[in-house]
């Protein structure tokens, strides 16, 4: 009688237990964002430690610091290597439990790190890598995409410049992934925009002389010099094709992926006259100018978000907004980015717009010019706008994407 009734006591007590445990776990309110990117080298303006903090200021404005949530943000340098970026996440994702990893500029290690996060059903929340693949054919469940890609830039600044008379290009390309990808979708744009390409160069990441590269650019009489690299590349290559004479010898300059941060590190009167492709800036309207006030008195050297750093904010704002939506975080990667594309988007710096089956956030894109010193009226009042791309057409249709995920 005494062993039925300590049997009985030990399974009401087993399965209370078990009771509690899946309530505290269906509570779960804890939430572990790690922020992978370059923290030292030639994209640390662009994202580094300024993305920590845009990230920093969506989890204080998600609110859910205030209904009882715990969310830790942790960082990492990833030194632009896929290895080292993937070791980061794998032993941030099985060893600290993160739930999402956010930034990842430099597209081989956002395609690397986006294949682990699908195999260990995490999140990557990715706002500076700009491989249109990260939503096309290399696209995942767990992925999404914010801010901008290589189809936004080709089809904003290379076809702008080449209806505009540019109608034969040369290319100085990063040779990794992303540099690539800019070359293959601005090609693409040239040709069928009644354009040309007559050659290209490929350089190392990370390049400090781009003599030889200009040279060729120079002889190959191309009108338009395409710069399909970023951040540190493309602020020196700028200043050599100025002391090489390229633009005063008739050719012009496209950086097909420029920041805020570059033309303030150039100068008005290097970057003077520069056009290019971005989805965000500082001074749009009021929302965007009192968010970027909040920013730089928070930031490194009090510098004017970058449109990836920008894009940091409003997609870890998303995410927590999904979290919140669930009731509890279900440590379910798949789950809550599914969440996040059924949930309409809306934020103070990008506005209304959907998330798609691709994880493609749809914004449009904006088409600016860089003013002339005169024309500035105080700093970081860089930009003039000069034209408006419809969000539709600034990401790739449906019909033709290649990402798995979109039924046709």
């Amino acid at each position: 009688m005494t062993t039925t009734f300590a049997r009985r006591s030990a399974a009401l007590l087993a399965c209370a237990a078990f009771g509690f445990a899946t309530s505290a776990f269906a509570q779960d309110k804890t939430v572990k964002i790690g922020v992978l990117n370059d923290m030292s080298s030639l994209y640390a303006d662009i994202g580094g430690p300024n993305s920590v903090v845009a990230i920093k200021m969506a989890v204080e404005d998600s609110g859910l610091l205030k209904k009882g949530w715990k969310i830790d943000v942790i960082s990492g340098d990833h030194q632009n290597k896929p290895d080292v970026g993937v070791n980061i996440a794998r032993q941030w994702i099985d060893n600290d439990k993160i739930d999402a990893i956010a930034d990842t500029p430099n597209s081989g290690v956002a395609l690397a790190v986006s294949n682990l996060v699908k195999e260990k059903n995490s999140v990557l929340l990715n706002s500076g890598a700009a491989s249109a693949d990260l939503t096309g054919k290399a696209c995942t469940p767990n992925t999404v995409s914010y801010t901008y890609d290589t189809y936004m830039l080709a089809n904003g600044t290379g076809k702008a410049l080449t209806k505009a008379g540019g109608d034969s290009w040369f290319f100085l390309t990063a040779d990794y992934a992303f540099g690539h990808a800019l070359e293959r979708d601005t090609t693409a744009v040239v040709t069928a925009n009644g354009g040309k390409v007559l050659g290209s160069v490929k350089h190392p990441i990370n390049t400090a002389d781009f003599s030889s590269f200009l040279l060729q650019a120079q002889s190959s009489k191309a009108k338009v010099v395409g710069l399909a690299n970023a951040g540190g590349d493309t602020t020196n290559s700028i200043k050599q094709a100025a002391e090489f004479g390229i633009v005063q010898g008739g050719q012009k300059l496209a950086a097909l992926l420029l920041f805020i941060n570059d033309v303030h590190s150039l100068g008005l009167k290097t970057a003077q006259g520069l056009t290019f492709t971005e989805s965000f800036y500082w001074d749009m309207n009021d929302q965007t100018r009192a968010w970027s006030k909040r920013f730089s008195a928070l930031a490194n050297k009090n510098a004017m978000p970058s449109m990836t750093q920008a894009g940091n904010y409003a997609m870890v704002l998303h995410y927590l907004k999904a979290m919140d939506a669930l009731g509890s975080n279900p440590h379910d990667g798949a789950k809550v980015v599914a969440k996040m594309k059924e949930l309409p988007t809306d934020d103070p710096l990008f506005g209304k717009g959907p998330l798609r089956e691709d994880g493609r956030r749809l914004i449009p894109a904006y088409l600016f010019e860089v003013k002339k010193p005169d024309e500035s009226k105080g700093p970081w009042d860089y930009y003039k706008q000069i034209a408006t791309i419809a969000a539709e057409d600034a990401a790739k249709p449906l019909k033709d994407s290649e990402c798995p995920l979109v039924k046709k």
